[in-house]
């Protein structure tokens, strides 16, 4: 399934991503400031997870967040949670430096959310297709039943969102974004490595 091109693809769809993050640049900065702060203060360091992950035409991008688990990777995921960490997953701020990949155009602000790298092993030619956009920062399985959904579920949406991805329904899911953010709920798939370990069982 090819994507169908439109004015708003090739054009408008970059210049949203880039006019919103200018828009509100001032307010990011500030948040992610503080958070860097916070994070310095309390000794909890590095302050970035990087993981690569899947973009568009499944070209291989490293993708930051604010860490939100400890380093060790030996212990149990939840003996590595740690507090910052915690309330970073539970406002969603730990997706803050993915700013910097819209910025630099391995992602959008809305677009089916990037898999890991190991993932390409595991899905299906038809879950494929969703490589065909940009990733996003969320999309429309990340603001449908959030967190009812299981992964199939969330496939068929970013299937969905591919034929049918226009500039009502890129604004549509980003007010529905942050009504979310603002609930403070998180996505079930913050352990995201679980498909990956269900499908070697």
């Amino acid at each position: 399934m090819s994507v169908k091109t439109t004015f708003y693809l090739q054009y408008g769809k970059r210049f949203l991503d880039c006019f919103l993050i200018l828009l509100t640049a001032g307010f990011s900065i500030a948040i992610i400031l503080l958070i860097s702060a916070i994070y310095l203060l309390t000794c909890n360091w590095p302050l970035l997870f990087k993981q690569k992950r899947i973009g568009r035409g499944e070209k291989i991008f490293k993708m930051y967040k604010f860490r939100t688990l400890n380093g060790n990777d030996t212990m149990s995921l939840p003996e590595r949670t740690f507090w910052l960490g915690k309330i970073m997953r539970a406002t969603n701020l730990d997706e803050l430096p993915q700013i910097w990949n819209v910025l630099k155009g391995d992602m959008s602000l809305i677009g089916p959310r990037p898999l890991p790298v190991e993932y390409l092993d595991y899905i299906t030619p038809d879950q494929r297709k969703r490589h065909n956009l940009l990733p996003g920062i969320s999309g429309l399985a990340q603001v449908t039943g959030k967190n009812s959904i299981f992964w199939q579920q969330k496939f068929d949406l970013d299937i969905q969102y591919l034929q049918q991805v226009s500039f009502t329904l890129d604004c549509a899911i980003l007010i529905k974004t942050c009504i979310l953010i603002l609930a403070f709920k998180k996505d079930k798939s913050f352990y995201e490595h679980s498909l990956v370990h269900d499908k070697r069982k």
